[in-house]
């Protein structure tokens, strides 16, 4: 039996019965990337932001928040530090303006642009996890907040997508020291006269965080994430996942293909390509989880993985140009934008990319 030409509602059910949905595409060699790669005016600060929330406000770039690591980065503890900067990129070619903050040192929360301007939903500081939501507007040259409702609990490390006009937000991590996952879904209807989150019926899988959305066709995706359970000592330990999920308003959850590999934080909400693919880059596999010295970490895989939605497949399309995790994807002027994030355990970039688009197949 020939899994890759099953019809989807096929491999569904497979999916069900336990089989695995491994395409026999990711046995061929990567396709030649004909991505077209580019970079903008870097980040004004050395270290870079992991977790930032990153969107579009009136044409703007604006990104927020985050964290990075101060003082010596290999030392245990490592001492983390959050951020309340705001930086506002008015064209690709421009110089980033500085001088904004948002209201708290805030960073690792859902970043959602809207046509009102950049959503941030939940996050953390250096002691806890929030509910908070509050939208960022750019507007006669400031940063102006709004409060929206907040998250039926705190979260953080979850992931999020705009599907028409509805914001979804998959899992998180309820506080730093939890050693369980969420598994909840929450959908806040922006168009509603008095938006309220409402919680739907979760994938039907194991909880995650730090796992990646996607908005296609009508449909919120979720991709791969870890789980979290708690070892002898009580501390978290990370269980890598592959499975892929569906979900569309009024039809429900549908299993997809697995990953062919983890991708956990990965650059979230995955990019579109047209109206038929989504594109997973990078994140961590978890093959170098335990890798020591943890100075000389290889980085995070840069292969570009691509799902294809009307065939359930995945295929690899080759390599970014860069290693990246805990990094937030903006859509703007027709490019994917890959805001800072982590290039390897413990070190972050203030490098920003982006990905055209336009004419990609």
């Amino acid at each position: 039996m020939n899994l890759s030409r099953l019809p989807l509602h096929h491999s569904f059910l497979l999916a069900v019965l336990g089989i695995s949905l491994v395409h026999s595409s990711l046995a061929q060699p990567p396709m030649p990337s004909s991505f077209q790669w580019s970079q903008l005016p870097a980040i004004p600060d050395q270290e870079g932001f992991a977790g930032a929330f990153a969107g579009v406000s009136n044409g703007a770039l604006v990104v927020a928040g985050g964290a990075n690591i101060v003082g010596e980065r290999w030392a245990n503890p490592l001492q983390k530090k959050w951020y309340q900067s705001v930086f506002v990129l008015e064209r690709p070619s421009g110089a980033w303006l500085t001088g904004f903050q948002l209201p708290r040192a805030l960073g690792y929360g859902v970043s959602i642009t809207t046509p009102d301007g950049l959503l941030c939903i939940g996050g953390s500081d250096a002691t806890q996890h929030f509910a908070d939501v509050f939208l960022l507007r750019w507007q006669n040259g400031k940063i102006e907040s709004r409060e929206f409702p907040p998250l039926p609990r705190p979260c953080a490390n979850a992931c999020g997508a705009l599907v028409g006009n509805t914001v979804y937000v998959a899992g998180g991590l309820v506080s730093p020291t939890a050693t369980v996952t969420l598994k909840t879904f929450w959908a806040l209807d922006l168009s509603a006269p008095s938006p309220s989150w409402k919680e739907l019926e979760p994938w039907p899988g194991p909880g995650r965080m730090l796992a990646i959305a996607g908005s296609q066709n009508g449909s919120f995706f979720l991709f791969s994430g870890t789980g979290l359970s708690a070892d002898q000592e009580g501390k978290p330990v990370r269980h890598f996942l592959r499975d892929a999920y569906c979900f569309t308003p009024g039809q429900g959850w549908q299993r997809l293909a697995d990953l062919p590999r983890a991708a956990v934080a990965g650059p979230s909400p995955a990019p579109s390509l047209g109206d038929s693919k989504l594109l997973i880059l990078s994140g961590d596999d978890g093959t170098n989880v335990d890798f020591a010295p943890i100075e000389e970490h290889p980085g995070f895989p840069k292969d570009i993985l691509s799902y294809e939605i009307h065939s359930n497949q995945w295929t690899n399309m080759g390599a970014a140009p860069f290693s990246r995790a805990t990094v937030p994807v903006v859509s703007w002027l027709d490019q994917a934008v890959f805001v800072n994030g982590e290039v390897r355990p413990r070190v972050r970039t203030p490098e920003v990319w982006a990905l055209e688009l336009g004419g990609v197949r």
